[in-house]
């Protein structure tokens, strides 16, 4: 069974489940096509995939790729100037980043008020709170990754203090 294993994955180039997952999504993505064959919105819904993909390739990528470099040198440069070895604060800045760009997707229809009548019609609200909303979502992950930060920062801290004590409790004491 090891050598079949190995031999698929040194072929195929992953395990037998990700051939399986990919085919599985392939048919739900086929099944979905199938059903919008017939919609009479589908081009309008090609046209506007098609144009989020050249948005985000041509315009956003390249944003946020810029923000990463920059961000990864400004951290590199300051831990070249620490004396000691420090936790990484990229994931911390970049998970809430990714976190508040995707909820800002979520929340534009309602931050731009985009359908205001319909909204208000179905639901009898406004849609005056979404920007509130969405940057108190914003607040909270990044209140959350700073804390999970110096959590880290703290444990790291301890992790030094233990491992300088056995070395100077170790070293002879000298008699005058």
């Amino acid at each position: 069974m090891r050598r079949w294993s190995a031999a698929w994955v040194r072929g195929y180039g992953a395990s037998p489940l990700h051939l399986l997952v990919l085919l599985v999504c392939f048919a739900i993505t086929g099944y979905v096509a199938f059903q919008l064959w017939r919609e009479p919105l589908l081009i309008r819904m090609l046209v506007w995939f098609a144009a989020a993909i050249i948005v985000h390739d041509l315009v956003l990528f390249p944003l946020y790729a810029l923000a990463d470099r920059s961000l990864t040198a400004a951290v590199r440069t300051r831990r070249a100037a620490a004396e000691r070895p420090r936790v990484s604060p990229l994931n911390y800045i970049r998970v809430p980043a990714m976190g508040a760009g995707l909820l800002f997707l979520l929340f534009l229809p309602g931050i731009i008020q985009q359908g205001a009548p319909t909204y208000l019609a179905a639901t009898g609200q406004t849609q005056a709170p979404f920007l509130v909303r969405w940057l108190v979502l914003v607040l909270c992950l990044f209140a959350a990754s700073a804390l999970a930060y110096a959590v880290r920062v703290g444990r790291d801290h301890l992790r030094l203090r233990r491992e300088r004590r056995p070395a100077a409790a170790s070293e002879p004491e000298e008699d005058d």
